[in-house]
């Protein structure tokens, strides 16, 4: 995967407390999706198009797929709404587009990549998100109550009463703050992109925004390094995160692994946050590290092959002999 004219492709599906105990039904659901956007993705690599495209094509794959937290299956805001967010960010230009709090546009990261091609901003919000996509065509709206699932009304109604008895939310992390997906890619051109979507926190109040649509905060790609990030997004964006990473690599000369697991494995729980993220090379080196039980993740490189995981004891085909960063060595 050295080659630059190798493509490559990486996704996430958010990370979080995801055990072993889910559905046979669910995980292999998960996969499939996961399976099926690493192939679209790549699809559009083999076919010559670039690493944006192939960003926005996985990533519309996990919107339409209810079991994650993006598009169809977002959380619920306290207010009972789905709220989404999504950002896209061409390495090679630097360009970028970010979308936030939308009601009715069925896929963000096609709002997102409209704003970046085709308006001289890079984050538009709420009502005047949706007027410039009713504005510019080709986006398809849909009505509120499209992204509904039962399952996240029932997240909300507990992490409502819990509110209401004034408990800590048993699944904190579950509840509210995991829940994103992305995407990175290398194109054969040697171009990386990177590409985040996200229904937000469950239970999230005042318009809260996350790190999911902030360039550099969870979204970032430039020459030498695109990443995405899933997690707990006031610590992404505090720490910024994505574009930190991409510092390290591209400045400091830190190789990629390394570089992400620092900001995800150390700077960031060291805050008290937590989380993931994947983060891809101009060299086609992927790296996916989260100090989290699981994160939905998966890439796809020469052999044309998709790797798919889950679970963080299970082997992601990612994982080279990495020295602590505190060795010294």
């Amino acid at each position: 995967m050295s080659h630059a004219a190798a493509p490559v492709l990486a996704i996430h599906g958010g990370a979080g407390v995801i055990k072993r105990d889910m559905s046979p039904a669910r995980e292999k659901a998960a996969r499939a999706a996961l399976t099926l956007a690493l192939q679209n993705g790549y699809a559009q690599l083999k076919a010559g198009k670039s690493a944006v495209d192939a960003v926005a094509a996985a990533i519309t794959v996990l919107e339409d797929d209810p079991n994650f937290n993006a598009g169809r299956g977002a959380v619920f805001t306290h207010d009972g709404k789905n709220e989404l967010d999504a950002a896209i960010m061409d390495g090679y230009s630097l360009k970028a587009g970010a979308i936030a709090g939308v009601h009715r546009v069925k896929n963000p990261i096609v709002l997102a990549r409209a704003v970046m091609d085709r308006s001289n901003h890079v984050m538009l919000m709420g009502e005047g998100a949706e007027a410039f996509a009713k504005e510019v065509g080709g986006i398809d709206m849909v009505d509120p109550s499209y992204f509904r699932t039962e399952e996240r009304w029932q997240q909300l109604q507990k992490a409502l009463k819990e509110d209401a008895e004034k408990k800590p939310h048993a699944d904190v992390e579950t509840a509210k703050h995991f829940g994103t997906v992305g995407a990175v890619a290398l194109d054969s051109q040697g171009r990386l992109a990177a590409g985040t979507s996200t229904g937000g926190m469950t239970d999230k109040r005042w318009g809260r925004v996350g790190d999911s649509p902030i360039i550099g905060a969870g979204t970032y790609a430039n020459s030498g390094c695109a990443v995405s990030g899933t997690g707990w997004g006031e610590f992404y964006i505090r720490t910024v995160a994505a574009h930190e990473i991409c510092m390290r690599v591209t400045q400091m000369r830190v190789p990629l692994k390394r570089a992400a697991a620092e900001v995800i494995n150390q700077e960031i729980p060291s805050m008290g946050g937590n989380g993931g993220a994947i983060a891809l090379d101009a060299n086609g080196t992927v790296s996916m590290p989260f100090n989290t039980d699981g994160m939905f993740r998966g890439w796809i490189g020469a052999d044309g092959v998709p790797h798919v995981a889950i679970y963080g004891d299970e082997d992601d085909g990612t994982a080279d002999p990495l020295p602590t960063p505190d060795a010294g060595t």
